[in-house]
């Protein structure tokens, strides 16, 4: 798998991707985080618990407000990933799907073990954050998926049967990849969300999110970036029901005000083309961010992962100031994300000087190991 990496920075290219990075991490986790309490609930049960509006402000989950779970502990993986792979690039043993692998092997750990093992060198820094070590209701797809070292291909996917939003809700990250071409982003979140989600529909909707961030990541307007995800899907077999999806949620944006019956109705059995679907509308038709979020986690059904979704394409459109900052001060987590969004964009903007041929930083090469 080759990329291109054309781009050029300046101090205000990069100021403007550090905070769509940052946009996007924090944004998929405060939807996670939203939406994640009331995911068994109907729509019904969310008014009995939260009143007539539903939910409005982050809710108790696992015993405090802004909680996380499996959802944003995947996608701060996934980034790790990323990054890994740059720095492997160096050695002449780059293999991306098998970089992301490792790095989802690493969150597989932290489901059964009790606590980081300082004795694993290579783990780098994320796999020692304690906090991840709380295991937050993990999709069985995931468990499944990484419960060995064998790894899940386009050729011969992990679970091929299973449609749900779980590996889309982890691939925002590759849409930050802003130098790579949109094929080359698209073939990557393919082939890693086929490591857990062997479905054409689920794989495929994972690739065209990633699509979709990858366009707002560089500027483009949400519209914009849907019509590009369509242009570059329509060239996989299998891609219709996410091509349908996408536009059904563009064709509801002119339906009139936003419901939580339309937003049910977007979501259909909760698979992953549905919940695909929801995060480009509520983004669409939100007045700001926030009211972006609520309604994506207003409606019957999986209301974390359509809260991560919508959540990382507000953060990547607009960046992290667009965020509720009383939301964001109780995020679970967060101190663990700013390091890592801010250390992606660095390896984006500045890799070669940390670890180049003509020079390395050991403290980068403890942080993202080769190994």
């Amino acid at each position: 798998m080759g990329a291109t990496s054309g781009a050029v920075w300046g101090r205000v290219e990069q100021q403007d991707f550090r905070s769509r990075v940052r946009g996007t991490l924090l944004g998929a986790a405060l939807g996670d985080a939203l939406g994640s309490p009331v995911g068994e609930l109907s729509m019904e049960e969310i008014r009995e618990a939260y009143g007539a509006e539903g939910v409005v402000d982050l809710p108790f989950g696992y015993g405090r407000r802004g909680t996380v779970t499996h959802l944003t502990q995947l996608t701060l993986f996934s980034l790790d990933g990323l990054i890994r792979a740059q720095v492997r690039r160096d050695t002449g043993a780059w293999h991306p799907p098998t970089d992301l692998h490792r790095a989802y092997l690493r969150w597989a750990a932290t489901q059964h073990d009790w606590g980081p093992d300082e004795r694993r060198k290579e783990d780098g820094w994320l796999a020692r954050e304690e906090w991840l070590y709380a295991r937050r209701d993990p999709a069985r797809a995931c468990l499944i998926g990484f419960a060995d070292d064998m790894m899940g291909t386009l050729d011969a996917p992990k679970n091929q049967k299973e449609m749900g939003p779980e590996a889309a809700a982890r691939s925002a990250p590759f849409g930050l990849l802003v130098g790579w071409e949109p094929q080359l982003v698209m073939q990557l979140a393919v082939e890693c969300a086929a490591q857990t989600h062997g479905h054409p529909t689920a794989y495929l909707s994972a690739g065209a999110y990633a699509l979709i961030v990858h366009g707002l990541a560089r500027g483009e307007s949400l519209d914009a970036a849907v019509q590009r995800s369509l242009q570059v899907l329509a060239d996989w077999p299998g891609q219709q029901p996410v091509t349908d999806a996408l536009q059904y949620a563009l064709g509801a944006v002119r339906q009139g005000m936003p419901t939580p019956a339309r937003i049910d109705e977007l979501a259909g059995e909760g698979t992953a083309e549905g919940l695909l679907s929801v995060a480009v509308y509520c983004a669409l038709v939100g007045e700001d961010t926030r009211h972006g979020l609520c309604l994506s986690v207003n409606h019957g059904g999986p209301s974390g992962a359509a809260g991560a979704l919508t959540g990382a394409l507000l953060g990547a459109l607009h960046g992290e100031t667009a965020l509720p900052p009383a939301w964001l001060a109780e995020l679970e987590g967060r101190p663990t994300m700013l390091v890592l969004a801010d250390d992606f964009a660095m390896e984006m903007t500045q890799g070669p000087a940390l670890h180049g041929p003509a020079e390395s930083s050991p403290g980068w090469l403890a942080r993202y190991p080769r190994a």
